[in-house]
Order: C-alpha cells, then structure tokens, then sequence
C-alpha cells in the first residue's frame, strides 16, 4: 500500500471514529472528511463529484416529501387507531398488529420514517391501555429494520445497493428478499410475543377506552389523501417498471413528489422540503467522497484482494462470510458507511474472478439491514424510537436492549444463512 493510500485509509479511520461516537455530528464529520479527501489530493473534485450517488440521493429526498405530505392527512393514525379496535383492545394481539405495520410500513415507505410515524400512537394506545410501551417499541424496532430489508426502498444500505449495482432492480430485491424477511419476520414476532406475554394484559374498561376512540377523527384532509394515495400508489408501480423503462429509481421518486406537490397545492412545498432530512442528504453526500477517496488511492482494491486470499476466491465461503461480517458489524456502527465501504470493495472482487457477485449483494443486504437490530445503536431507527421513549419517560437503555435483540438478530443471521447457502450456493 503507497504512503498516500495509507494516509487515506487514516483519514477514513478517524472520520469513522468520530461517526461511531457521536461527539460530533456524523453529517459534519463525513463532510468535513470528504472535503479533506479532496484538499490532500486523495480524490479530485470532478472524481469526487462522480463518487457521489446522486441515484441514492434523489430517490431518498423524493419519498421522504412524498411521507411528509401524507403523514399531514393523518393517515397513519387511522390505520393504528382503526386496526387496534378491529382486535378489541386486545393488548397481545395489538402488538402483532402495530409490528406487521410497521413492517409493512418500512418495506415501502422506509423504516426510520415508518417508527416516527407509529411510535406515538403506540404511546397513545398504550396509555389508554395502561400497559408498558416498552414490549411495543422493541417489537417495532425490530421489524422495522426486518420490513426495511425486504425492498430496495425499506432500508438504507439497500437503497445504496440498488442504486450502485446495474443488474439490479426493485423487483429483484421483492423476488430475493420479501420471502426471507416475512418468515424472519414472523419468527421473531412470535418470539417477542411469548417473551412479553405477561406483561399484556390489561382490563375491560381499558379495553373499552380503545374501543371508544374515533380513527375517523385523524383524518385531516380527505381529498389531499385521496392525491396522496394515489401518487404513492402510482410511484411504487414506477418502482416495479422502472428498469424496463430504462428510468432509474430517483427519477420515478422525485417524479412522484414534484407531481404530488403539484396537485397538493404550492403551500405545502416549504413545509415539505423542511421535513426532507438534510442532515442524512449531506451525511451521504460526504460519506461517498470519503469512500470515494479510498478506491482512488487503490485501498479498495488491496482489502479486496485481501478478502478473495482468505476465502481462495469460493463464493460459497465469500457470501458467507460477507453476511456475518456485515451483521456483527452493522450491529455495533452504523450499517451505512459499512455498506458504503463494501459496495466498491465487492465490485472489485468481480473484477479479480468472481463472476457471480448476486449472492454476495443478497449477503451483503441480508447481514447489513438485520445486524441493525443486534443493539440500539446498530441503525437510526433504533437511536429514534430510545430518544421518543426517553422524551416519554421510559427507559429503553442499550442493555435492556441488547438481552433481548441482539440473540434475535444472531438467529435470523442464522437462518439467513440456510437461506443464502441453499437458495444460491448449493
């Protein structure tokens, strides 16, 4: 390795250092570290341009004015309020079916989304309920990040996948993900409800509290909905066609916001693009220039040969170990820039002899978006839902956490396992 990709790799280092501890903002330190990538000539400014995936980029700011729109409606707390009376109160079985929204929720609109949705209303029926939220919020973490791996829209690290491989497309990750994610779905809600049986029980009169709420009430603006439902109904069918189309995913994202604005009304703009997460825009947009770095200056490539060395090139030993490697580290720093790193990285084992790079893509997915639920740091939607429970009074600490989640997130490794090695390698 020459002195300058060394001192590339450093830089990264410490940048990643910093991201994991958050004493500073991760988005101020991938920018100031993509930026520095540039002054000390680890990456030119038009190449640092062209590392930037402007794909992941468009299509992210495109759904979250899309979800900000739609969440004015009240919707999502039509569909809670409407699904917690249709199992009378039932604090057992309103757990399943706050999860199984969630889940679905995160499979198409994207998890971190989904959480600040649900999440206080789940306090709302709680309180009504007189029950732990506790037992709730653990199970919509989790398949939150399970529904978020099953499209290529539900999670970060695969809208980063989908947007960076060619050969990919929406309905590839439906058709290689959706059966997994809805059976390890199912396992670990299954599980869960075991686990807090006892603490869901409540009486009759707090039954008949839930019973008494109106969900028509939530609903705020019926013919705004009826736009809204129709766009996203309009722009997730663009997610299916979109390769046969020859029209990449943040094209259809943003066609579908713009369009969504346009009917909506212009009053709705500013407040739209105030909800656009910009400090996650700018996280990328660095993060990118600072990976961007480390494949100019041939890091990449070296860790690449290094990785296809230990496994002698076999897929079978390189997409299993990709798929643990990516769990146990997205579950102690954030699976984004993990990610990030490996997307290059196994690109460049296609170009040393691997010419199937599918499995290794489906691992990478796979261990990256599940190891998320191994502790409350392993992604964002874990840090929000402990930051709105705190806010609420309740301690969801990162033990408390961790004894529950991280033996769950080691089975459904497990299980992926047997999915990856029979469905591609046997």
């Amino acid at each position: 390795m020459t002195d300058q990709a060394l001192l590339a790799l450093g830089l990264f280092i410490v940048a990643y250092v910093f991201i994991v501890s958050e004493k500073i903002h991760r988005t101020i330190v991938a920018m100031i570290g993509g930026l520095l990538m540039i002054a000390f000539h680890f990456v030119d400014q038009e190449s640092a341009i062209h590392h930037i995936d402007w794909n992941t980029l468009g299509l992210l700011t495109g759904m979250m004015i899309i979800v900000s729109i739609t969440a004015e409606t009240g919707l999502f707390k039509y569909i809670a309020i409407f699904s917690a009376k249709r199992v009378k109160g039932n604090p057992l079985k309103i757990l399943i079916i706050l999860s199984m929204i969630t889940a679905i929720g995160s499979a198409f609109l994207d998890n971190v989304t989904t959480v600040l949705l649900i999440v206080p209303v789940t306090f709302s029926i709680t309180r009504q309920l007189g029950v732990s939220p506790i037992p709730y919020l653990m199970s919509e973490i989790m398949l939150a990040n399970i529904g978020g791996t099953a499209t290529m829209i539900g999670d970060p690290p695969n809208i980063m996948i989908g947007s960076r491989v060619e050969d990919i497309s929406f309905i590839d990750f439906i058709n290689e993900l959706m059966l997994i994610s809805l059976f390890i779905g199912a396992v670990t809600l299954v599980i869960l409800a075991f686990f807090y049986r006892k603490q869901l029980r409540t009486t009759e009169a707090a039954k008949l509290k839930i019973m008494g709420m109106d969900e028509r009430a939530q609903i705020q603006d019926s013919a705004l909905l009826v736009k809204c439902l129709t766009v996203l109904g309009l722009t997730i069918v663009g997610f299916f066609v979109h390769q046969s189309l020859g029209i990449e995913s943040a094209t259809i994202a943003l066609s579908g916001a713009f369009l969504l604005l346009l009917l909506a009304g212009s009053k709705h703009l500013e407040q739209a693009l105030t909800h656009v997460e910009w400090p996650t825009i700018f996280f990328f947009m660095g993060l990118f220039v600072l990976v961007g770095g480390l494949v100019d200056t041939k890091v990449i490539e070296t860790f690449a040969s290094a990785a296809m060395d230990v496994t002698g090139g076999d897929l079978t030993k390189t997409s299993l170990l990709i798929l643990w490697m990516s769990a146990i580290a997205s579950a102690f720093v954030d699976n984004i820039p993990f990610v990030a790193t490996m997307i290059p990285l196994i690109q460049d084992m296609g170009e040393m002899g691997i010419s199937n790079l599918h499995p290794l893509w489906w691992s990478l997915a796979l261990g990256a978006c599940l190891g998320g639920n191994g502790t409350l740091i392993g992604a964002s939607a874990n840090v929000i839902v402990a930051g709105m429970a705190e806010k609420e009074g309740h301690d969801l600490s990162f033990m408390k956490f961790f004894k529950v989640a991280f033996p769950l997130m080691i089975l459904s490794i497990v299980i992926s396992t047997f999915y990856v090695y029979f469905r591609y390698l046997a």
